[in-house]
């Protein structure tokens, strides 16, 4: 991965990403919690789709992330706390413009009410806590891509009604 641009990760199986695969776009630092989510996606049996399998691309900065998004997209964002003070929140908004936007999920190791009520209220989908918990880090972006996969297709019927 190379710092401040949008790298797909393959998995470490040497699988190639395909068209059934679910792209999940961690905005944050290239450190030790990335190569944990992205081991946890590699080893994921991800059961709610047989022959479906996750992708991650990985962004440091916020520009990086949106010209990423915007030449590859990407149904789920994940995005680190921790880092620059609201920049979550500036990828909130940014991702907010997109004709259908991701769904953002932020993550915290200080993961607690107070971040929870705030992130949800601002438009965020979840919050995950780390370190990361396998079983949590698959339920949490399964049922994140399972709301994004509706809210995309209500917005593919209300355009067709239209």
């Amino acid at each position: 991965m190379s710092p401040g641009r949008a790298d797909n990760m393959n998995p470490a199986n040497g699988k190639p990403k395909t068209a059934s695969s679910v792209t999940v776009c961690h905005v944050g630092p290239l450190d030790q919690d990335l190569r944990v989510l992205a081991d946890i996606l590699d080893r994921s049996d991800w059961q709610m789709c047989p022959g479906t399998s996750w992708t991650l691309s990985a962004a440091e900065d916020l520009p990086s992330a949106v010209e990423g998004l915007q030449d590859r997209g990407a149904p789920i964002v994940l995005c680190g706390h921790e880092g620059a003070s609201g920049a979550w929140k500036e990828v909130l908004e940014h991702v907010g413009t997109f004709p259908v936007p991701p769904v953002v999920i932020v993550a915290s190791r200080t993961a607690d009410e107070y971040l929870w009520a705030e992130a949800l209220n601002l438009g965020a989908y979840d919050v995950l806590s780390k370190p990361y918990r396998p079983a949590e880090v698959i339920r949490v972006l399964s049922l994140a891509w399972l709301h994004w996969m509706n809210r995309h297709a209500a917005s593919l019927a209300f355009a067709q009604a239209s």
